[in-house]
């Protein structure tokens, strides 16, 4: 497939994407009366969380766009006075709003179980921070239109890792109460990193891998778009 087709096609979806994360969020904001108030605070760090992956992404397309508009994709624009790739800006972004959305995703699992922070809970919002540390490593390159390894895999590991532990709390919970809801924001959260993980691994080397991005994207917004049904509605799908 050509090149500029695939752009335009990945541009249009992120454009649709954005409309729609941000959608999810304005509902959220409009119709938080509707949230019981046992589940207002759940429903109001969720809201956060989708605040911070929407910024974040608004940043990664809106530069991605910028690129194509002024066909500097491929090139280097200066910036503060040193060449920088606008793609390489967008991702560092996303890269620090997604990491701030699953330590805020350890915010709404205590906030569903009423339960205080852990050692463990603790461990994972640390492997945060230590994320976001490593990503301010200048051997991160973030100008550049690729990101360099293998620093590129070693600060998605704390990402992975993190992921993971915040999973085996949602299937646990979930499991013991029931939960209907939480379980099937695990699964969709399940698929995000299924998909997102061959990206980490082989896009260097097979680019085509990154269109796993895109059904990645939807998983984030499914988890959005099931919370919205299982908390604001004032008919539950989820018990």
């Amino acid at each position: 497939m050509n090149s500029s087709i695939i752009a335009l096609f990945e541009t249009l979806f992120d454009v649709i994407y954005l409309l729609l994360v941000w959608g999810m969020v304005i509902l959220m904001t409009v119709k938080m009366t509707k949230v019981n108030e046992s589940d207002r605070k759940t429903a109001n760090w969720i809201r956060l969380a989708f605040i911070l992956l929407a910024a974040g992404d608004t940043g990664h397309v809106g530069f991605r766009v910028l690129a194509q508009v002024t066909n500097t994709l491929d090139k280097p624009v200066i910036i503060f006075g040193a060449p920088m790739h606008l793609v390489g800006l967008g991702m560092m972004t996303t890269a620090f709003t997604v990491t701030m959305f699953y330590m805020v995703f350890i915010l709404v699992w205590q906030s569903r179980n009423q339960q205080k922070g852990t050692w463990f809970t603790n461990l994972l919002l640390a492997f945060g921070v230590v994320r976001i540390i490593f990503m301010a490593l200048p051997a991160n390159l973030w100008g550049d239109l690729v990101p360099p390894q293998p620093i590129s895999l070693y600060r998605n590991l704390f990402l992975i890792v993190q992921g993971m532990g915040l999973l085996g709390l949602l299937f646990y919970s979930a499991a013991q109460k029931k939960d209907q809801l939480f379980m099937a924001i695990a699964w969709m959260i399940v698929l995000s990193f299924a998909f997102y993980t061959p990206v980490i691994l082989f896009a260097q080397k097979i680019p085509m891998i990154g269109m796993l991005m895109i059904p990645k994207t939807i998983a984030y917004l499914a988890v959005a778009i099931i919370a919205y049904n299982g908390l604001w509605k004032p008919k539950r799908i989820y018990k």
